[in-house]
């Protein structure tokens, strides 16, 4: 399976998952626990992992498989990088609006090529840096609003803690995509069993979520697990097959491409999210917006193009030698 193909398709599907999640409202709020999706998207993702590493331990006794204690430990990690960020997200957001903390966010494509270039030792060309950066930029553009709006002025007037939080929430998002590559990448293990054991404890750690939120409410509603299902409908678990794919591609990505295919093809979802919100929702076209697909068009040209189409590279190298054979023949003749 080729990566672009994978890529293209992660696209579609987190743009899918906005628009999806907004379906599932009703009058303006969620009929079920938003925050059993998560812990269902999870044991989905693990049921299909365990499945198909099942089919392939049938068909190839030889799969690969660490069971030592000190890599199997080393996957619980992203999920606390993930729970860490989790609530610097909600921390960011008492200081700064969600019109500017989705700005801010953008940080992090450019803190994923930091990161990706520091911890795995990839290097990347100077064209390829200033893609990362257009990215960024599109990405932005295409959010700002204009500027006799709210939030074209609240992203300069926010609270500097607001601002620090919202650079560590970028590089949070950042390090768990690029260890979650390092584990992936650092052995030949059976992809499968990989997944298997980061979503095994990506389920723990939803479901710990999910019985302290009951603790902290005093068990008003009942324990989770008798309330999992209320409210679910078929746009409900439309989103959470949605995400459990989603987190799939996410998995091959990075055991077969790497961060900077992801990044790309999340920032993409994010703009098609945008144009189909043109026709499914109230969401008018700005300036911003085309402005925004324009440059990250740019930007992905510049990353995955080959290095010959974008810059002419001189002829006069091939020509030397047909030179240099005349130059040697003329002086022959002359003696």
């Amino acid at each position: 399976m080729q990566w672009y193909f994978v890529a293209s398709l992660l696209t579609v599907l987190t743009s899918s998952q906005g628009i999806l999640t907004t379906l599932s409202q009703s009058n303006g709020g969620y009929k079920y626990d938003y925050a059993t999706v998560p812990f269902l998207a999870e044991v989905f993702k693990l049921l299909v992992s365990s499945m198909l590493l099942w089919r392939e331990i049938q068909s190839l006794p030889s799969t690969r498989m660490t069971t030592e204690w000190r890599s199997v430990r080393l996957f619980p990690i992203p999920s606390i990088i993930y729970l860490v960020h989790n609530n610097v997200q909600f921390a960011t957001l008492t200081y700064v609006d969600p019109s500017t903390y989705q700005i801010m966010g953008n940080l992090k494509i450019v803190t994923t090529g930091i990161l990706f270039r520091l911890f795995l030792q990839k290097k990347l060309s100077n064209l390829q840096w200033m893609a990362i950066v257009l990215l960024a930029v599109g990405t932005t553009t295409s959010q700002i609003k204009g500027c006799g709006q709210t939030s074209c002025n609240s992203l300069f007037s926010a609270p500097i803690p607001g601002y620090l939080l919202g650079i560590l929430s970028a590089c949070l998002s950042a390090l768990a995509g690029v260890y979650t590559e390092y584990l992936m990448k650092k052995n030949n293990d059976s992809l499968y069993w990989q997944n298997v054991q980061l979503y095994s404890f990506g389920a723990i750690f939803n479901m710990g979520r999910l019985a302290l939120d009951d603790f902290q409410s005093g068990f008003e509603k009942g324990p989770w697990w008798k309330r999992l299902l209320n409210g679910y409908d078929i746009t409900t678990w439309m989103v959470v097959l949605n995400l459990g794919s989603t987190g799939l591609l996410v998995s091959w990505l990075m055991k077969y491409a790497d961060n900077i295919v992801k990044v790309y093809s999340t920032s993409m979802a994010m703009l098609l999210t945008m144009v189909l919100s043109l026709y499914l929702f109230d969401f008018k076209p700005t300036l911003q917006l085309f402005l925004g697909i324009v440059i990250c068009m740019m930007s992905l040209h510049m990353y995955f193009a080959p290095p010959n189409m974008l810059v002419d590279l001189p002829s006069t190298a091939k020509a030397a030698p047909e030179n240099l054979k005349e130059i040697s023949v003329d002086r022959r003749n002359e003696s």
